[in-house]
């Protein structure tokens, strides 16, 4: 199935009315791409049958597999089990093991199974039949014409296991080919200026292929081998990652760990040290990335948010001296914010955001104008940023910039040890 491609198809009126996020969509995506199957449309239809059909019909005319999802519950207007069986001439029949595994569902959860619920294990005519451990609409694929749709349910605690231990496997036996990819994380330079840097290498190579991803603040680069068996993916991508490396590797901060956090997480753990924050305008955000890593609570000491100068002085001892002559969001304030959280907390590594996220200028400081510190044993420095942005979003872009860059710097310093 080396050049087969795939159309995500997601059912359910309340996506397009925008009351839930279209998550599967991306899942099975990634999924079918680690896979090697390449997915060129995507589209999401209401629960009508005459539109799916329509939905159907384009969406097989430019694509060999089509998987969708939702739409197979035990309601009335639950009807993409039946309009798809109908697209492909097949009769729903009773599946007896698929209505005693329902049965069961319900009696393990102490829960009375209604009648409609049976409508569930009607499932389209020699069919292969996947079954649902999480909830009770099993899935199913239907084989035809050199045509497969996929059928699996809309919410994802039962999508997603369901994709893993059902339809991966499935869709494997057809491939003479693996994806295999890694990813390289880069800050502090944009995506066209690193697209400028490594133009030559993403355009020339065909087979790993070299694709940039813009994230907020950042860039990731994966690159991406075709071969036979996963084993033989690192003869291909190493090279390519060296002449990375080569071209623009002092922005390189990490292969395959994900953000920032879970980097700096990584690498405070690796050297056994311990962090801690001090955050003005950031509100804990920095402190609440580094938390939601595993693992974190082996390595982060406290977050303290000193938001008035009142706290500052108090808790982080910022000199009054300083505030009086400098003001809060100065370079001088953000130095001893960090030396003041790294002394109260005993850790190794103290960092201090401070400055003015907006909506308006204070202390005659310009909205956008952060200062990012760090004190350890090893080192001592301060960022001076000018974050700029005009939309309504600008606040909260300013405060997740300026965290992403305290976070690199503590990734920084822990490296340095």
């Amino acid at each position: 199935m080396a050049n087969k491609s795939a159309e995500i198809l997601c059912i359910g009126t309340e996506i397009l009315m925008g009351n839930i996020v279209n998550t599967n969509a991306t899942y099975i995506a990634r999924g079918l791409a680690n896979l090697g199957i390449n997915v060129y449309h995507q589209s999401v239809v209401g629960d009508n049958p005459e539109r799916l059909r329509d939905s159907l019909r384009l969406a097989f005319s430019r694509a060999d597999i089509v998987i969708t999802t939702g739409g197979l519950g035990p309601t009335y207007d639950d009807l993409s089990k039946e309009t798809i069986a109908g697209y492909f001439g097949r009769q729903l029949v009773l599946d007896p093991e698929s209505l005693e595994k329902i049965e069961g569902y319900f009696r393990r959860s102490g829960r009375q199974m209604t009648e409609n619920n049976k409508k569930q294990a009607y499932m389209p005519k020699d069919c292969t039949i996947f079954e649902n451990k999480n909830g009770t609409a099993p899935g199913c694929a239907i084989e035809q014409d050199g045509k497969i749709a996929i059928l699996l349910p809309g919410p994802p605690r039962e999508m997603g296991p369901m994709f893993e231990h059902c339809v991966l496997p499935y869709l494997s036996r057809f491939q003479d080919t693996v994806l295999v990819s890694r990813n390289l994380h880069f800050f502090g330079i944009g995506e066209s200026a690193l697209e400028a840097r490594l133009y030559g290498l993403m355009t020339g190579s065909t087979n790993p292929t070299v694709a940039p991803y813009a994230k907020t603040g950042e860039v990731m680069l994966r690159v991406t081998a075709s071969v036979r068996r996963e084993e033989d993916a690192p003869a291909l991508i190493e090279p390519v990652i060296g002449q990375i490396k080569e071209l623009a590797g002092e922005y390189l901060y990490g292969i395959d760990v994900g953000d920032l956090q879970t980097a700096a997480v990584r690498a405070l753990t690796q050297k056994g040290l311990h962090a801690a924050t001090a955050e003005s305008c950031t509100g804990g955000l920095v402190s609440k990335r580094l938390t939601e890593v595993d693992g974190a609570s082996r390595v982060f000491e406290c977050g303290v948010c000193s938001y008035s100068c009142e706290m500052k002085e108090q808790l982080l001892g910022v000199r009054h001296e300083t505030l009086a002559h400098f003001g809060a969001v100065s370079r001088e304030c953000a130095r001893e914010m960090a030396a003041g959280v790294r002394r109260l907390s005993g850790a190794d590594i103290g960092v201090a955001v401070t400055g003015n996220a907006g909506p308006k200028a204070s202390e005659e400081k310009p909205v956008g104008l952060v200062y990012v510190a760090v004190d350890s044993g090893r080192c001592r420095e301060v960022l001076e940023l000018q974050i700029s942005r005009e939309d309504d979003d600008a606040r909260e872009y300013i405060r997740t910039i300026a965290s992403s860059h305290a976070l690199h710097l503590l990734l920084k310093a822990a490296n340095e040890y």
